[in-house]
């Protein structure tokens, strides 16, 4: 009778001898290759070497060894089919039973700082990818595993059942072609940036699962959170939670758009963010500066808000933020005194995150639609108020000025049509969203209160009409910065001209939907 037999080749050689020992006790031969086969004669666990099947030597630096028809028809030939058997007969071709194989570790290259193309395309492995896939294609006779997580299991079923159930080897060829997928997937990402392609025929995306959420936007709704298989440094997905419940769907979609209006400022700075939207944008010379101007800015919405801050936590600004219900703070780090305040509150979400990583490289911005993805790069244009046009009788004063490019910050990151009503330091009125907007006018200036007589105006986009600077100048704001473009300029100039406001045109519209 022959004996059943594994092909064990792996680079993550986690489990490995273990695994490998619990087959040979069950009487299984096993066939290794260069590393792993050192790895497992150290420990005397009995192997065949891969020449000695294919009776051909390894060769070109390792590149060609299991390439061979020896090794991929006692994997892909079919025991069922006379013709499959006659074949494996006629050429001394053995059956493989048992397919343990993990890749070169192309991503772990990759990630390292200044690799080069060559030792990227070096770590591209062919022959680990052709045998996972015949085996899996196979897998009504053979058992592949890709991950060392599936060992205990198919060495259970082998110990009690003498072999593999047939939903486990449909499980783990489903696994190891979603594992070979997400493979080429990087390699396919790399080599396209490489080359500067930016809008190829095809689109390959690879994520890895994070967290299993409980419920999605809402609660009949299923989700999971998937991380960029080449982790970004500067977004949720890589922030450390220190404390609290477990994230939710609507809690990292929040904290996202927190972290990215958080970007947008070297000064201590504070947002807070409810439903996608920034209830509260402040700045000041220190973070608990900061914290009450984005407090002030909306102290009834900030109420079960999300806050970023872009400093340490201290204890000062730990004991005011205890004073609210929120539901998760992420800053750089937090005091130690400022964490035991803020930890006392058992569901409170406490996160860190690497500020220091927020320039780094962008991924681009992918955004799901019936039927298909919308990609796009970030928003991240940089722009100075020295090269925004005034074009109003009136100049803005340097404190409009510095007012004008806070709020300007601000607005790109208000859900259209966005109007901000800001000073210097902080938001004072936000309008998100509306269909038209002299509405988004309204809401903002109205959230205001009195305070807006100090305050400037940033609109998201032009203004189509002049209604929304006759709305302004009559509550009091004396400068807009606005993109401009609209066949309609002119007749809103005109209007900012009749109340004396300055208004700049930054040529840049900030459109987000």
């Amino acid at each position: 009778m022959i004996k059943k037999r594994a092909l064990i080749s792996v680079s993550d050689k986690t489990g490995v001898i273990s695994f490998a020992k619990g087959l040979v006790e069950q009487g299984i031969e096993i066939i290794s290759t260069g590393g792993t086969k050192a790895v497992l004669d150290q420990e005397g666990i009995p192997t065949i070497s891969i020449e000695e099947v294919t009776d051909f030597p390894e060769m070109m630096d390792g590149r060609v060894k299991t390439l061979h028809p020896k090794i991929h028809g006692g994997l892909l030939g079919r025991r069922d089919l006379k013709s499959h058997v006659h074949a494996m007969e006629t050429y001394d071709i053995q059956p493989i039973d048992y397919v343990c194989v993990n890749l070169y570790p192309f991503k772990e290259t990759i990630l390292k700082e200044h690799v080069t193309q060559e030792e990227a395309i070096e770590n591209i492995d062919i022959g680990g990818p052709s045998m996972l896939r015949s085996a899996a294609k196979n897998h009504q006779f053979v058992t592949v595993v890709v991950d060392p997580k599936d060992y205990e299991t198919v060495l259970e079923e082998i110990i009690v059942e003498g072999e593999t159930t047939m939903t486990t080897r449909q499980k783990l060829a489903a696994k190891v072609f979603r594992h070979t997928a997400a493979y080429d997937a990087l390699i396919a990402n790399y080599l396209t940036d490489a080359v500067g392609e930016k809008s190829p025929e095809t689109v390959t995306l690879s994520y890895d699962l994070k967290q299993q959420l409980r419920y999605g936007e809402n609660s009949h709704q299923n989700a999971a959170f998937y991380q960029d298989a080449l982790p970004v440094s500067f977004s949720i997905a890589s922030a450390t939670q220190l404390h609290g419940k477990e994230l939710s769907y609507n809690n990292i979609k929040d904290a996202d758009a927190a972290i990215r209006i958080s970007r947008e400022f070297d000064q201590p700075a504070v947002v807070a963010v409810k439903h996608m939207n920034p209830c509260g944008i402040g700045v000041g010379e220190t973070i608990n500066e900061a914290y009450l101007s984005a407090y002030e800015a909306d102290p009834v919405s900030i109420f079960g808000g999300i806050i970023v801050l872009n400093c340490e936590v201290d204890k000062e600004t730990a004991e005011k933020m205890h004073q609210l219900f929120l539901e998760m703070i992420i800053a750089p780090s937090f005091t130690e005194e400022a964490f035991s305040i803020l930890s006392s509150k058992k569901n409170l979400r406490l996160m860190t995150l690497d500020f220091s990583k927020k320039h780094q490289a962008l991924e681009d911005e992918k955004v799901s639609v019936l039927g298909g993805l919308l990609i796009q790069n970030q928003d991240i244009k940089e722009e100075k108020s020295e090269n925004w046009q005034v074009v109003t009788k009136r100049q803005p004063t340097n404190d409009e000025i510095k007012a004008l490019d806070f709020a300007w910050k601000a607005v790109k990151h208000v859900k259209s049509n966005a109007i901000v009503v800001a000073n210097s330091h902080r938001t004072l009125g936000i309008g998100a969203g509306q269909m038209n907007r002299v509405g988004s006018v309204q809401i903002a200036i109205d959230q205001a209160g009195p305070l807006v007589k100090e305050a400037v105006l940033a609109s998201d986009a032009f203004f189509p009409m002049s209604d929304s600077v006759e709305y302004a100048a009559k509550h009091g704001i004396k400068a807009i910065v606005q993109p401009g473009g609209s066949i309609k300029d002119q007749e809103s100039i005109e209007m900012a001209d009749k109340y004396g406001i300055a208004m700049m045109f930054t040529d840049t519209r900030h459109f987000r939907h």
